[in-house]
C-alpha cells in the first residue's frame, strides 16, 4: 500500500488506515532523519489509545507505553553498530512481551527478524510531501 501526505494532519488518515491491518507484533519503521517516524507514532499511540507522551528513543534506545491492549516498545537502533548491541539491550525480551515493537532504524537487526512475521512501513521525505509504502 502506498500514501502520500503534505501536511502533518494528514498523519491521521494514515493511521486510520494502517491500524486495521496490523496483524503481527513488530512494525519495522524506515526512512531519513526528519521523514516522520516519530511523528507517525505519535499518532499511531494516540489512536491506540495511549496516554503516554511520545518521544524519539534516540538516547534511550527504547521507550515503553501503555495502551489498553499493552505495551508498546518503541526502539531507534541508529547508535547501535552490530547485533550484539541490539542483544544487549534485550530486544528478544521485548519483542516477546510486547503488544506491538516498533523498531525506528531496523537495518542493524533485520537479518535476525528470519522467519518471524512484521509489518515495514518506509517513509520518504520529498521535500514537497512524504511518500509511504506499507507492507
Amino acid at each position: 500500500m502506498k500514501y502520500t501526505i503534505h501536511k502533518i494532519e494528514d498523519w491521521q488518515e494514515i493511521v486510520d488506515k494502517i491500524i486495521p491491518k496490523l496483524e503481527h507484533n513488530i512494525l519495522l519503521l524506515k526512512g531519513n532523519l526528519g521523514a516522520g517516524k516519530t511523528t507517525f507514532t505519535q499518532f499511531l499511540l494516540k489512536n491506540l489509545e495511549s496516554k503516554d507522551e511520545v518521544n524519539s528513543p534516540t538516547y534511550s534506545i527504547v521507550n515503553e507505553y501503555n495502551t489498553p491492549k499493552g505495551k508498546i516498545y518503541h526502539f531507534d537502533l541508529y547508535r547501535l553498530k552490530n547485533i550484539e548491541e541490539v542483544y544487549d539491550i534485550g530486544i528478544e525480551e521485548y519483542l516477546d512481551n510486547a503488544f506491538l515493537c516498533i523498531i525506528e532504524w531496523p537495518e542493524v537487526y533485520e537479518e535476525e527478524l528470519y522467519g518471524l512475521k512484521y509489518h515495514e512501513m518506509s517513509i520518504m521525505n520529498t521535500g514537497q510531501s512524504r511518500e509511504i509504502s506499507f507492507e
